[in-house]
């Protein structure tokens, strides 16, 4: 490839190939993560790094090696490392006497850094401390939030946003109900977050209806959040910015009621009802001195012609 004027200009197809899968699509694929691990781990780092590289497979990238770099201080080496992994998401895990067992989930927009949310694990359990059968690999997980600071804070809400990009795996227009078989449940409650994995069971319940039964299986965390960095109303919102060509056009005098009910309205010129033609029936006929009473009745102007 050769760069001229700051674009890049492919030599080879197989090369024109790869700028064509980084160029900027109407619809995106599934964003991707890399996780990694700093210059400072625990083996409870390592192994919770492991556990939730399991849950995102395989839209994720697991570097097993040390990265000596701090992102709130210098996010260049994540900038760099997202670009060659073309991944907008990272998971960035280390350990210190300061904070340990520390975990840093954050989002990228254009190759840059968007939002950071720090996390430290107080308590956690693994996939093998639970003996229970998992989900298989790649399973759409159902998100669950509860709490009221999801909805109030500012800081939560954006925390609430990155999760969701985080776990929520590839856009699908359709899924059965046997396909709906782990759900991620995010509590937050007195400044900690809860994240809990549970694996949905279908029983038998006399009925069409299925009873359902919820088996944890791991892993389980309690976070305390600590530092943030996030972006700006302005740069949030250019995130957020969809194409013209995805915004759906609005169609005219249409509308939709709360349970999804179309209605249509349709214009018509005014009609004489006096001309409007109807069932002739015995019963609304004149009778005869009424017809002749009609017929004699004349206009004034017709009168003073005929004398």
């Amino acid at each position: 490839m050769t760069q001229c004027d700051g674009v890049l200009k492919p030599k080879t197809r197989r090369s024109k190939r790869f700028l064509e899968s980084r160029a900027p699509k109407l619809n995106e694929g599934v964003k991707s993560a890399m996780i990694m691990k700093g210059g400072n781990t625990s083996q409870t780092i390592t192994q919770a790094l492991k556990d939730i590289y399991s849950l995102k497979k395989p839209d994720a990238v697991l570097y097993k090696k040390k990265n000596i770099t701090r992102p709130f201080e210098d996010s260049t080496s994540l900038e760099f490392f997202s670009k060659k992994t073309d991944c907008s998401l990272f998971l960035f895990g280390s350990h210190n006497k300061k904070r340990p067992n520390n975990l840093i989930f954050g989002r990228m927009f254009d190759f840059h850094v968007l939002d950071m949310i720090e996390l430290g694990i107080e308590k956690y359990g693994s996939l093998s401390d639970i003996k229970a059968s998992k989900c298989p690999e790649g399973t759409k997980p159902m998100l669950v939030f509860a709490g009221e600071a999801f909805d109030t804070d500012n800081e939560y809400k954006r925390m609430k946003s990155l999760l969701i990009d985080f776990f929520r795996g590839p856009t699908v227009s359709a899924v059965r109900l046997a396909g709906l078989e782990h759900v991620l449940h995010f509590t937050a409650q007195e400044g900690k977050i809860y994240l809990r994995s549970y694996r949905c069971l279908l029983k038998k319940s006399g009925c069409r209806t299925p009873r359902i039964e919820l088996e944890e299986i791991g892993p389980s965390f309690d976070f305390v959040m600590r530092r943030t960095h996030l972006a700006s109303d302005d740069l949030y919102k250019l995130a957020h910015k969809q194409p013209k060509a995805l915004k759906p056009k609005k169609k005219k005098n249409i509308s939709h009621d709360a349970f999804g009910t179309t209605f249509g309205r349709v214009h018509m010129q005014k009609q004489d009802l006096s001309k409007l033609q109807t069932r002739k029936m015995k019963g609304l006929r004149k009778r005869k001195a009424e017809v002749d009473a009609d017929e004699h009745r004349q206009d004034p102007k017709e009168a003073k012609m005929e004398k």
